[in-house]
């Protein structure tokens, strides 16, 4: 399968997340950590700790992390499970049909998911930094989770641990489509359990995270963004050049 066709066929799995702000839930704007490789290699970390146990990232290779400026003796100690090789693709151990009967929907392929997730409400990394830090905790869901972007979600809080318990506070308002109804409206967390992490250090750690997806969605990036300011000044001095060549032509002619 060539790369367009199974880059097709992932972006097929991402519905499984539903759409960007389906909550009517505000993106908040990711920090850019596109020129922080610190952030990046501790983004790649988490990412392979983290993610890695349900989902897939099957167009990314360990050795690509080399780009970050992980020599291959660091990603063999520090980012490899046991039977894992630095050529391998990113692939989780978990079954798909055992994601199925845990969750009720196969965890989908994180390779592009930055970029597959962009819409009008904000950039993929808006909706990943906004939904990654929105769990709470709901004992009606079956995972015991639930999500202010993404409602009813299937996925429970994997980072838990790092940020914590926390619970949703509502409070009822007037229904502005129907002044005899009452709406729940959103009105912050409350932190149950404290985590690992502070609030500034977890926010911090999901803003490596989200840095280190949106570069692999997207690896070249940086280089075809460099190529792009130098083909740009390159076709202003070649449109400048021939201006003035054509005005001494015609110069001549009259």
């Amino acid at each position: 399968m060539n790369f367009s066709r199974k880059l097709l066929a992932l972006l097929a799995l991402v519905p499984a997340l539903t759409m960007a702000s389906e909550g009517g839930f505000a993106l908040d704007k990711a920090p850019d950590r596109s020129n922080n490789m610190a952030a990046l290699q501790h983004g790649a970390k988490l990412f392979v700790n983290y993610c890695l146990n349900c989902h897939s990232a099957s167009l990314m290779r360990y050795n690509r992390l080399k780009d970050l400026g992980l020599s291959e003796d660091q990603i063999k100690n520090n980012l490899l499970f046991t039977s894992d090789k630095v050529g391998d693709m990113m692939t989780t151990a978990l079954a798909a049909k055992d994601a199925k009967a845990w969750f009720g929907v196969v965890p989908p392929d994180l390779s592009v998911i930055a970029r597959a997730r962009a819409s009008s409400a904000g950039s993929g990394s808006d909706y990943l930094y906004t939904y990654l830090r929105t769990f709470y905790q709901d004992d009606t869901r079956p995972s015991g989770w639930n999500n202010m972007v993404v409602p009813n979600v299937a996925m429970p809080n994997v980072l838990w641990e790092l940020q914590g318990i926390r619970s949703v506070k509502m409070v009822e308002e007037k229904d502005p489509h129907d002044e005899g109804k009452m709406a729940h409206k959103f009105a912050g967390f409350e932190q149950v359990k404290p985590g690992t992490m502070n609030l500034l250090e977890y926010d911090t750690a999901v803003a490596d995270l989200v840095g280190y997806m949106d570069w692999m969605a997207e690896p070249a990036q940086a280089t075809r963004k460099r190529l792009g300011v130098w083909v740009v000044l390159f076709l202003a001095a070649f449109a400048l050049l021939a201006w003035r060549l054509n005005a001494s032509f015609w110069k001549e002619v009259e």
